[in-house]
């Protein structure tokens, strides 16, 4: 017996269409795509998991000061490549705070979204030494940082962390970073998608390595502050944001304003590079770019070419959103708690109807709720459960596109409205009387 609220046929003929060849192993767009066609044909609205879009509205204070700098005409002038004075100030600021780490406003980028940031970060890191022409993965990790890398055309290596956690880690970095041929190692803390943040001990161990080998490390703090077993968002005050700029001068982090802030259409992200990378001089970059500095290659060679420069008016706007958060007038975590209360409730329906969590510990203790969790199904893989939830109205993309080599899905919370609760309980239900044990 056929369960599935949606044809089987109509789904097909939907990823037929877009010529998709293995719907398990689609892109995160693609999913979008199809889920976009099908709902507009069937009539059923979606779960949506599947692209982690902010679910709330944007943050009031940065809302009314990019309206004011636009009412004040700067629409009409290019802003600096390297951003706006105050918004560097304001961004040096808000790593004190919240970081305990200082770092000049001269490093402090604004970008298109961490996504550019990271995109002319791997670039630039890719070309400081000719014998070092490969970047470091810790994985799982953010599928469209590995899509940079293959339009940049520039190679990989990666492990899927689970079972590298704790000391462990060390010699697992020794195995990749002792060959010399890696450049920069990436992550996500908080990590998406399986939400484990890493200790002091951990970001000791990454900084110390990286020290040892000469290797730029890259922290893309998407989900800044979002551990919520920690209250995190109190300026100048610990606990702070982990981070392994604490153990080494050789880093470049990624602050975006689209999930703490909910800002994420206008497209305005903060690149933060230390001031000893910064200034730091490759003779290679001088022959690749004709810019001898990593700090001048990357705003006046790449980030240049790419946009010259970052939203003039979102610029502002980021400015009044950090300048509140310094201040203490604007508890950016407050409002975003809502996807950790939200992950609490989905994760119990996902169990309850015969699914399991995949990383489900983070070291000794339970994963924390947040923006993503990840789940499998007993019998299938990634790929198929994201096939068959497909037929009940629920989408999410596989484990494998992260980089994990576990079997499962990515679930994001933020899209999915409490309103649908009951649907995604009903639709599981059912999933697991058409799947699971007679």
């Amino acid at each position: 017996m056929n369960l599935s609220p949606i044809k089987k046929e109509l789904v097909d003929q939907k990823v037929k269409e877009l010529r998709i060849p293995d719907i398990g192993n689609a892109s995160i767009r693609e999913l979008v795509a199809v889920v976009n066609m099908v709902e507009e044909v069937s009539g059923v609205k979606y779960i949506r998991m599947e692209m982690g879009v902010p679910g709330l509205p944007p943050a009031q204070v940065g809302t009314e000061a990019e309206i004011e700098a636009l009412k004040k005409g700067v629409a009409s002038i290019y802003p600096m490549v390297d951003g706006i004075k105050p918004l560097k100030e304001e961004a040096s600021l808000f790593v004190k705070n919240f970081m305990d780490v200082e770092v000049n406003p001269k490093g402090c980028i604004p970008t298109v979204g961490s996504m550019q940031g990271t995109y002319a970060s791997l670039m630039c890191a890719g070309n400081t030494n000719k014998e070092k022409d490969t970047t470091l993965f810790i994985d799982p990790g953010f599928p469209v940082q590995k899509q940079q890398m293959l339009v940049l055309n520039q190679k990989l290596e990666s492990f899927d962390v689970l079972n590298f956690r704790g000391e462990k880690l060390r010699e697992k970095l020794e195995s990749n970073l002792s060959k010399g041929n890696i450049n920069s190692i990436i992550y996500s803390n908080p990590n998406n998608p399986t939400w484990i943040c890493f200790t002091e001990e951990e970001l000791a161990i990454i900084g110390e390595l990286a020290n040892k080998y000469d290797v730029i490390v890259m922290e893309d703090l998407a989900y800044f502050a979002m551990d919520f077993r920690k209250n995190l968002a109190q300026p100048g005050m610990p606990p702070y944001q982990p981070t392994v700029a604490k153990y080494t001068d050789n880093y470049i982090l990624f602050i975006s304003s689209s999930k703490i802030f909910s800002y994420a259409g206008q497209r305005c992200g903060m690149m933060v590079i230390s001031d000893k990378l910064y200034n730091k001089e490759y003779p290679y970059l001088q022959e690749r770019f004709k810019s001898a500095t990593f700090g001048s290659t990357i705003t006046l060679r790449i980030l240049y070419s790419f946009s010259s420069g970052t939203c003039h008016s979102a610029q502002w706007a980021l400015t009044a959103m950090l300048k509140a958060a310094n201040e203490g007038r604007f508890n950016f975590i407050k409002d975003v708690k809502e996807y950790g209360e939200k992950a609490k409730v989905m994760k119990q329906l996902f169990l309850q109807n015969g699914f399991n969590i995949v990383y489900d510990k983070d070291l000794d203790e339970p994963i924390a709720d947040g923006f993503y969790f990840t789940i499998s199904y007993p019998g299938m893989t990634g790929s198929q459960l994201v096939g068959n939830l497909l037929y009940f109205g629920i989408s999410a993309i596989a484990l494998s596109n992260t980089g994990s080599e576990e079997e499962g899905i990515r679930a994001c919370v933020s899209f999915v409205k409490r309103e649908q609760f009951p649907d995604l309980e009903e639709r599981l239900n059912l999933f697991n009387k058409q799947f699971g044990p007679n």
